[in-house]
């Protein structure tokens, strides 16, 4: 979070019901939900966002996506035809522009058993219209939406499984019509962008690697192999996790199986001006994908009743 950026807020699917927290500068600790929505009867939610205001949330089910108010109301709905029956391996994506004017949602039609290629749609957030409908030249199982916190842009990154992933950024261009581009790499995972939007972090599909990428052309500031943190790459690997701690200090992932099969994970400090390490921390979760960083110095676990709690370095004892 940066200071011009209100603060962040987030969504949690609990009992049936989405809930929405803010994460308020100087407040630590298990979260408590600013906002309750309870989704249509019978919807299957796979994906959230809320407005900045927290009175709308939109939401993603394997069949299409609703705008609802705090009240209950649906104020626009659209439905993914033909329905699927496809129960498994595929998951749809759902994101509000930093604005809040435009909905951005992923659909994985052809996993789906819906289409023969997936989509990028992109709706007015008040009414429901589609201003952009593109097809993608993917096959993914899920993607997830990651919004620059400067110029607005919005990146996904799609998971194809064993054939790699994809990375996109879709602007809104000057005549108010979303448009997007495809990052030349088939095998690079989008981790995070860096809260003050110059830079993006990824990690290589196979897990050797982790990069460092200029905004927004792409181009490698840096790389960081998995013997460049001291491990060995025959039995280490980078995970699919972490991200900026502050604008200058990312968190990267690194874990591996012992020799009595146990699994184990690190989380390690790089300097993202420089490139050089700055050893290790530790997040006090119990898996490698559970520390969310906020970009400001904290970061989002779990507490132990599954409610999203917000930690640091100095906000005492835990």
């Amino acid at each position: 979070m940066t200071p011009e950026q209100p603060p962040k807020a987030i969504t949690r699917h609990r009992d049936g019901e989405i809930h929405a927290y803010v994460v308020v500068p100087g407040a630590f600790g298990t979260l408590e939900p600013a906002a309750v929505f309870r989704p249509c009867a019978g919807d299957e939610v796979v994906e959230s966002a809320v407005r900045p205001d927290l009175e709308r949330v939109v939401y993603a089910t394997p069949n299409g996506v609703v705008c609802l108010t705090r009240a209950g109301d649906v104020v626009w709905a659209s439905t993914f035809e033909p329905r699927s029956d496809v129960r498994h391996g595929h998951r749809t994506g759902v994101s509000l522009s930093l604005d809040g004017r435009t909905v951005w949602v992923y659909r994985p039609d052809v996993m789906a058993g819906r289409g023969r290629a997936d989509r990028w749609v992109v709706y007015d957030a008040d009414t429901g219209e589609v201003l952009a409908d593109r097809e993608l030249e993917t096959v993914g199982h899920g993607g997830s939406h990651c919004v620059h916190p400067v110029d607005g842009s919005v990146y996904l990154s799609i998971g194809e499984g064993q054939d790699g992933s994809v990375v996109l950024r879709g602007v809104t261009g000057a005549d108010g019509v979303p448009q997007c581009v495809t990052y030349p790499w088939p095998d690079r995972c989008l981790i995070d962008l860096a809260p003050g939007g110059q830079q993006f972090m990824t990690v290589d599909h196979g897990q050797e690697d982790v990069a460092f990428h200029h905004h927004p052309g792409g181009e490698v500031l840096f790389t960081l192999s998995v013997d460049a943190f001291g491990h060995d790459p025959q039995d280490t690997f980078v995970e699919w996790s972490g991200g900026y701690l502050t604008p200058d200090t990312a968190v990267v992932t690194l874990g591996g199986e012992r020799p009595d099969e146990e699994e184990w994970f690190r989380h390690h400090l790089v300097d993202v001006r420089t490139g050089t390490l700055g050893g290790e921390i530790a997040l006090g979760v119990t898996h490698p994908y559970e520390g969310v960083p906020l970009g400001d110095g904290s970061w989002l676990t779990e507490a132990s009743d599954g409610r999203p709690a917000r930690r640091s370095r100095t906000d005492g004892p835990r």
